[in-house]
Parts: structure tokens; sequence; C-alpha cells
């Protein structure tokens, strides 16, 4: 337990947030276009071929999104 003479010296540091998803830079969506939709299998114990596209983000960042919804109609180049 400091005493409030160490207090005034040296203040409490509050810790930083670190964000879980630095790629969107705060905002709720980003667009950008797909460089590779393809299918890949989650990690165990679940099993099966999720849907999934490789996508430049406008900002530079390049990210992997799930890709939602029954059916699709995304191919490379594709602007989501």
């Amino acid at each position: 337990m400091p005493t409030i003479n160490q207090l005034i010296r040296n203040p409490r540091v509050a810790l930083t947030v670190k964000s879980k998803s630095p790629a969107l830079e705060n905002s709720p969506q980003k667009r950008g276009v797909c460089t590779r939709v393809y299918t890949t299998t989650p990690k165990k114990p679940n099993s099966a071929l999720r849907k999934v596209a490789k996508v430049r983000l406008t900002n530079g960042f390049e990210v992997i999104s799930y890709i939602g919804g029954e059916g699709h109609n995304l191919q490379e180049h594709s602007v989501v």
C-alpha cells in the first residue's frame, strides 16, 4: 500500500485497452476487395466447411472475414 507522498510523486497509471479488431479502426464496417474466396475447417471440436474470404481493406489491412447466409456470389475482386 503506497503512502500519499508516493502517490503524489508517481500517480497510478490506468491500463491501456487493446483493440480486439485493430483493422477496423473503431468503425463498425470497412470496405474492401476480396483477394481470395475459399472454404476452411473450424478448430476442434467443431466440424464443417466455413465459407470465408480474404479481404484487402481500404486502409491497407488484409483480413479474413466470414461469409454468412446460405449461398453467395462473391469471387475475387468483389467489393464488400
